[in-house]
C-alpha cells in the first residue's frame, strides 16, 4: 500500500482513468480502476472504493437516461443480485490477501476475455438468462468489485444495442453497488483521499464526455478491455507471488 502525497496522487490518476473510460464508452470504470485499486489500497479498501465511485457515475449517468431502462429485465436481473451480493462480501473478508487477489484476478481476466470474445450462451438468454448474469454480477461486483461483465454478456446475447444498453446498465450499477456497499461499508480513506478521489471522478466525467465524441467506441471499448485484461493479470501475478 502506498503512503503520502505519492499514494494520494497515484488514487487520484486511477480514478482519473477509470472515470474518463466509463463517461467515454459507457463501461470500464470497475474493470480499468479495480486491479489496480486493490494494489494500491488492498482487496478489501479497493472493492468498496469502486463500489462507491462506479454507484455515484451510474446515478450522475442515468439521469438522461433513466426513461430507456427496461423494468421487464432489470427486475430478475436485480433480485437475483441482491441475494448474491452478501456471499461475495462474505468471501473477501474470510480470504487471505492472497488468495483474494488471485480470485480477483481471475474472475476480472475470465470476464474480459468472455466479453472480448461475445461469448453467446443460452444460458445467458431470457429471464433464466437475466437471473444467472444478476447472481453472478451480483457475487462479482461485492467481492471484486466488477459486476459488468454479466450484464454486458446477458445484454450481447439479448441482442440490445448500445444505446439500449447503456441506461441499463447504469440502473444495475446503482442497485447492484448500492447492495455492495451496504454488505461491505464504505472506504476508510483520509480526507485527502477523499479530496483526490471526488477531484478525480469529476475531472474524469470532463474528459471523457470530451473524447467521447472524438475516439470511435469500438477502438475505445478494446483499449478499456485490454487495460482491464493487464490489470487483471497483475493482481493474478501478485496473488501468485505472495502464496
Amino acid at each position: 500500500m502506498t503512503g503520502g502525497w505519492q499514494g494520494d496522487v497515484l488514487l487520484g490518476g486511477i480514478v482519473l482513468l477509470g472515470s474518463s473510460v466509463q463517461w467515454l464508452t459507457g463501461m470500464g470504470f470497475a474493470l480499468v480502476a479495480v486491479p489496480a485499486l486493490i494494489l494500491l489500497l488492498g482487496p478489501a479498501q479497493g472493492v468498496v472504493l469502486a463500489n462507491c465511485a462506479s454507484g455515484i457515475i451510474c446515478v450522475v449517468g442515468l439521469v438522461g437516461g433513466w426513461r430507456r431502462v427496461r423494468p421487464a429485465a432489470m427486475v430478475p436481473l436485480c433480485v437475483a443480485a441482491a441475494c448474491t451480493v452478501p456471499a461475495g462480501a462474505w468471501m473477501t473478508r474470510r480470504l487471505p490477501e492472497p488468495v483474494l487477489l488471485l480470485v480477483m484476478g481471475g474472475l476480472v481476466t475470465v470476464a474480459v476475455l468472455l466479453v472480448m470474445r461475445g461469448a453467446r450462451l443460452p444460458a445467458l438468454r431470457g429471464t433464466k438468462g437475466a437471473v444467472v448474469a444478476g447472481a453472478a454480477g451480483g457475487f462479482m461486483n461485492s467481492a471484486a468489485g466488477v459486476g459488468g461483465p454479466p450484464v454486458s454478456l446477458y445484454a450481447l446475447n439479448a441482442g440490445w444495442t448500445v444505446r439500449e444498453f447503456v441506461p441499463n446498465a447504469m440502473f444495475y450499477g446503482v442497485v447492484v453497488n448500492a447492495f455492495s456497499v451496504a454488505a461491505n461499508g464504505v472506504p476508510e480513506l483520509s480526507t485527502p483521499r477523499w479530496i483526490a478521489v471526488v477531484a478525480a471522478m469529476t475531472a474524469g466525467g470532463v474528459i471523457g464526455r470530451t473524447l467521447a465524441s472524438r475516439i470511435p467506441e469500438r477502438r475505445a471499448r478494446l483499449l478499456v478491455l485490454l487495460l482491464a485484461l493487464t490489470g487483471g493479470v497483475t493482481a493474478l501475478g501478485k496473488g501468485l507471488w505472495g502464496l
